[in-house]
């Protein structure tokens, strides 16, 4: 259940269950009670976009103070500069593209709780990103195929996407997360069913950027698996797409989501912005939650 706030945003539902617009609010001047109220929408829509905002590097690491924990910009990725650290530069002049579903960092074994997009350079045409509900996803499975996935680990693995990076770029040496630093990405196993720990919701927790396998199958089974889910996933009535536009501020809960940017856009500029909050160690149906690592 969502915990009821002193503020009463302005919503207006992109589906009826999936992501919102809020309407007249500020990021930059809003209210701790505002906030509130965001953290709570947050939860229950699982993506919310803003439209209008004037917030720069300085004012989106505010916000995201403001709202949780921050982390490093990225496990192994630099921040934006010295200065913002905690800002994840996706420019597609430096191949910062995001052209898979994926949910951010599922390779770590406390993925970020959640995320906030700016848009800071806009191609004039395409680059929308779209987001998938894992929670409504998992609803919608049939019961023999739901108890199959809420017995099931799968591993998830960054190499692919930032091993060579961290051993080229960074010297074998990425940023500090959850309070050691990053020297190599060994995979990390979670559950295929993630449950919420704010509201006891089960989603699905794969995604094609980042699992590579679900433990004690075979691999004919395990593709098998993830296919079907993946598909089911990414299904229309699962999904909202957002249009960018300059001033845009995106947030959504990591976990209970995954998301895709198109690159549809050619040779034209794209620069996004990210900041994540610190989040906890998933758990499946059936074990306890952990907040302490």
């Amino acid at each position: 259940m969502t915990t009821p706030t002193a503020v009463r945003l302005d919503l207006r539902p992109l589906g009826p269950h999936f992501g919102a617009e809020v309407e007249g609010l500020d990021l930059a001047t809003a209210t701790d009670e505002d906030l509130a109220a965001v953290r709570a929408a947050l939860v229950d829509r699982k993506v919310l976009f803003f439209r209008g905002q004037n917030l720069d590097d300085d004012g989106q690491v505010a916000l995201g103070r403001r709202l949780g924990e921050l982390t490093a910009s990225h496990p192994v990725v630099g921040g934006v500069d010295e200065a913002h650290p905690e800002i994840y530069a996706l420019d597609s002049a430096d191949n910062g593209f995001a052209d898979v579903w994926h949910t951010d960092v599922t390779f770590m074994p406390r993925p970020p709780l959640g995320s906030i997009l700016r848009a800071v350079i806009l191609p004039p045409t395409g680059g929308d990103t779209s987001w998938a509900d894992a929670q409504l996803a998992y609803d919608s499975l049939s019961g023999p195929v739901k108890e199959l996935a809420d017995q099931l680990t799968a591993v998830h693995d960054g190499n692919r996407e930032f091993g060579y990076y961290l051993a080229q770029r960074r010297g074998g040496r990425g940023n500090l997360w959850d309070g050691e630093v990053v020297t190599r990405l060994e995979p990390v196993e979670h559950p295929v069913v993630r449950v919420h720990p704010e509201t006891g919701r089960k989603g699905i927790f794969v995604n094609p950027g980042f699992t590579s396998h679900i433990v004690g199958v075979s691999e004919a089974e395990s593709r098998a698996i993830l296919d079907l889910l993946y598909a089911h996933l990414t299904k229309p009535e699962h999904i909202v797409r957002h249009r960018w536009r300059v001033g845009d501020v995106a947030m959504w809960d990591n976990r209970s989501t995954a998301h895709y940017a198109n690159r549809d856009y050619g040779d034209a500029h794209r620069v996004m912005h990210r900041i994540t909050l610190r989040g906890d160690r998933p758990y499946g149906p059936g074990r306890s939650g952990r907040t302490d690592g």
